[in-house]
């Protein structure tokens, strides 16, 4: 079969490599970052380069500065970080990733040294999205060309944006001499192949967030490959809805009752068990957009999985947590994308707080388990048992299109190497 050059593929000594990164992290109001997860991934490609004698450029963005210079979101805490991850000083040129301050830097960087140039999105070259359709990819090949012409090889090593059309995704391939995929990207597609392709079964998907249409593609998809499928959060409200089961005023997309109901119906002639939540916790009041409770809301328990006229649901009840947790018990490959409630409050996090103990309990007894990026980490490691997990994804939106069955167009332009599969 054919498989994508890899980073170990390509003579990478004494040369200028140019990896586009994902350092996309959270920071707090003295910009100090709160969750370094994602540059520490990056080190072993990293570490990699340097002890190969390459002279490394990292590239990423980070926030969403909309193709503006915004102080506050420039990389520079993240060079601080990393140079401490690697025990080395991290060269950084602030401003412009691609002006003649940062080209000189890049020209007379070392064998052994490592640069990180200034956010990508300081540009709207980069994301393209700020032109016109007639300009827009003449922009963006005109911004890969300034970041390649500081380099001889490109390695696509930022999983969390490979789903994206971006010139340091795409285009910057085109324009150097050579690309391949880092080693967390590697690892990110191994995992994931080797649960869609080759499941240790049973097999089991849980998958939860607020809407049907943001998950349709998946379950499609999911619903040729797995032996179970747990929905909860808002959109289990949509598939409830479409048994004629009562919803209250909860989250639902009516426009996609039939949808929902039909993928019921091709789950059932598939005999994959389509699990739903069989009661809820439930309140009169809510404000949603601010994620806030007021002091007179009620909340409730129902009996079943009927939601009153009013009320709506923001939680699984005990029932469907010790339903869920006994299908979880007994699979052996889970993947999980989605919290099954408003899990940002307290009051109604149990529901997902104990899905995730109950897949890290399951990792323990020799399950494999995948965690598809998004608020799912978050949970993850609000629950405190991250280690406990096989992989946690660093790409919420990649692991969707993974999850989707899609082609990656950060994957799809880097070249490939015919290998002949060993039958065992």
């Amino acid at each position: 079969m054919s498989i994508k050059k890899t980073l170990r593929n390509i003579d990478i000594r004494k040369k200028k490599v140019l990896v586009r990164v994902d350092f996309n992290v959270p920071l707090n109001k003295n910009l100090e970052i709160t969750d370094d997860k994602r540059i520490v991934e990056a080190i072993p490609t990293i570490k990699y380069l340097l002890e190969n004698k390459a002279a490394v450029i990292l590239m990423s963005h980070l926030g969403r500065p909309k193709g503006k210079v915004v102080p506050k979101m420039s990389l520079e805490p993240v060079s601080i970080r990393l140079g401490e991850l690697l025990g080395k000083f991290v060269k950084f040129i602030g401003g412009d990733c691609i002006d003649s301050k940062s080209k000189k830097i890049a020209s007379n960087l070392k064998y052994g040294e490592v640069l990180l140039l200034e956010n990508l999105r300081f540009h709207p070259e980069e994301e393209g999205v700020f032109f016109s359709n007639d300009s827009n990819e003449f922009a963006m090949e005109n911004f890969a060309k300034e970041l390649a012409s500081m380099g001889n090889v490109f390695i696509q090593d930022a999983f969390g944006t490979i789903h994206r059309r971006h010139a340091s995704t795409i285009y910057i391939v085109k324009h150097i001499e050579d690309s391949a995929i880092g080693l967390l990207v590697e690892k990110e597609l191994k995992f994931f192949n080797d649960m869609l392709e080759n499941p240790v079964r049973p097999f089991l998907a849980i998958l939860g967030g607020a809407k049907v249409s943001d998950k349709i593609n998946i379950i499609e998809n999911l619903l040729n490959k797995v032996d179970s499928i747990i929905i909860g959060g808002a959109m289990a409200y949509t598939f409830l809805k479409s048994q004629g089961v009562s919803t209250g005023f909860s989250l639902v997309e009516d426009e996609k009752l039939d949808l929902a109901g039909e993928l019921i119906r091709r789950a059932k002639e598939k005999k994959i068990d389509f699990l739903l939540p069989i009661d809820h916790t439930v309140i009169d009041k809510f404000d949603y957009s601010n994620r806030q409770i007021y002091e007179d809301t009620k909340i409730q328990i129902t009996v079943d999985e009927a939601i009153p006229e009013k009320f709506m649901g923001v939680d699984l009840g005990p029932m469907s947590i010790e339903k869920f947790s006994e299908i979880i018990k007994f699979s052996k490959t889970i993947i999980w994308n989605g919290p099954v409630g408003v899990f940002e409050i307290d009051k109604f996090s149990k529901g997902t707080l104990k899905i995730a103990k109950n897949i890290a309990t399951a990792t323990d007894e020799g399950a494999i388990s995948i965690i598809g990026g998004g608020d799912s980490v978050s949970a993850i490691s609000r629950s405190g048992i991250d280690k406990r997990i096989t992989h946690i994804s660093t790409g919420g939106g990649a692991s969707l299109k993974l999850l989707e069955g899609k082609e990656l167009p950060g994957i799809s332009v880097i070249p490939e190497i015919n290998e002949i599969k060993k039958k065992c």
